[in-house]
């Protein structure tokens, strides 16, 4: 049972939300529902792009324990921003922002902890699917030490257009993968830092890692192959800030 605080259920609870200018993370609606409010609720989530999934009623239930009459929505506790609007921002306010890029990495504590470290190290800003990713909701925010809501949240719509936009507006897109013989203490960056950290199970999805232009890996010195995504995220952010720090004239 999900319920909580920032859980939202009714078809007219939801829609007074949206018509308030509210953008839940994410809607359930159950498959084949149909009526006048429910297509003003469609309407409003195609023109806000909020993620919205048909799912068969049984998972409302299990969602919630009140009448839902067949559509949830979980409110986000911290606004989430457009990814490609994100990054424009960031350049017309900076030349040297950091951008931390997270592919379906699913566990809220891990997910948490990297919006911590993301904050902590100086980041500007975290990306996430619109789908496959972790609930961004109190126990993210608690996970984070309430840095969520001091670093920018956006959400892509198609991961692989961000990273390319990226790209395309001078962005070093790093992938941290195990799939390349490139160094992470080897690395050389510029101005601009997209880091990009895959989920656990499967690390970066191929269809995404063909959109870094630099990859690196972290080196394994002991027995265990392997690291959990925020502890690997963490070693790669403070490297990437290692990298760009300025030397003061003492230790140059």
């Amino acid at each position: 049972m999900q319920e909580s605080k920032d859980t939202l259920y009714g078809i007219y609870p939801v829609l007074e939300a949206l018509k308030a200018g509210e953008k839940p993370e994410k809607i359930l609606i159950k498959k084949g529902l149909s009526g006048f409010n429910v297509a003003e609720i469609l309407r409003i989530c195609k023109e806000t792009e909020t993620v919205v999934q048909e799912v068969p009623v049984e998972k409302l239930d299990r969602t919630v324990r009140g009448n839902h009459q067949g559509i949830v929505a979980f409110m986000s506790p911290v606004e989430l921003l457009k990814a490609e609007e994100t990054i424009d921002a960031l350049l017309r306010e900076k030349t040297d922002p950091m951008v931390l890029v997270l592919d379906r990495v699913t566990d809220v504590r891990n997910f948490g902890a990297l919006c911590r470290t993301a904050e902590c190290a100086g980041f500007d800003a975290v990306i996430v699917p619109a789908k496959g990713a972790a609930r961004i909701g109190a126990d993210a925010v608690k996970s984070s030490a309430g840095a969520m809501h001091l670093i920018r949240i956006a959400r892509s719509s198609h991961l692989r257009n961000t990273l390319k936009y990226l790209s395309d507006k001078g962005f070093d897109v790093i992938g941290c993968t195990e799939k390349t013989e490139d160094d992470l203490f080897d690395l050389q960056v510029g101005s601009k830092v997209a880091l990009v950290l895959g989920s656990e199970e499967t690390g970066i999805a191929p269809e995404n890692l063909k959109f870094c232009n630099k990859r690196a890996r972290i080196p394994m010195f002991g027995k265990i192959g392997s690291l959990n995504v925020s502890a690997a995220g963490a070693v790669a952010m403070y490297e990437i800030v290692r990298i760009k720090r300025p030397r003061s004239s003492e230790n140059a």
